[in-house]
């Protein structure tokens, strides 16, 4: 069975991309921790991200690394925080978020969802900041 974000990746459920390689896609949460929260995710579904083998992994690190520094420059916080956790969906994922306070990376502050035009104000912003540099 595919998990939720194959689905999304094969274009079955929607979502809005900021990055798109032949080895991962970026994606934009839809229960943000922070407006601008990114999920880079693998092509292949690997439930674990320690089972990714040494070339995914490095690929991941480095869009997450651009993707950072995207969002360092869309939305000016004091840093970007990177997150892999991997409970909520058996997929490998890394959580590509603006900080403005360490309790931004608690998914208790999660929020339940967001505004379509907030997303895509974000995600904009976020493209643009990737073709700038």
């Amino acid at each position: 069975m595919s998990t939720i974000f194959s689905r999304i990746i094969d274009g079955d459920i929607p979502g809005t991309f900021v990055w798109t390689d032949d080895v991962c896609v970026a994606f934009m949460s839809i229960n943000p921790l922070q407006p601008g929260h990114v999920l880079v995710v693998p092509r292949a579904e690997v439930s674990h991200w320690i089972d990714l083998d040494a070339a995914t992994a490095t690929h991941l690190f480095a869009v997450a690394s651009s993707i950072g520094r995207a969002i360092n420059t869309a939305f000016a916080p004091p840093r970007v925080g990177m997150l892999i956790a991997g409970f909520e969906v058996p997929h490998t994922h890394f959580h590509v978020v603006p900080m403005f306070d360490i309790n931004d990376l608690d998914f208790a502050n999660a929020a339940a969802s967001v505004d379509r035009d907030e997303l895509d104000a974000a995600a904009e912003a976020i493209k643009a900041a990737l073709a700038a540099s």
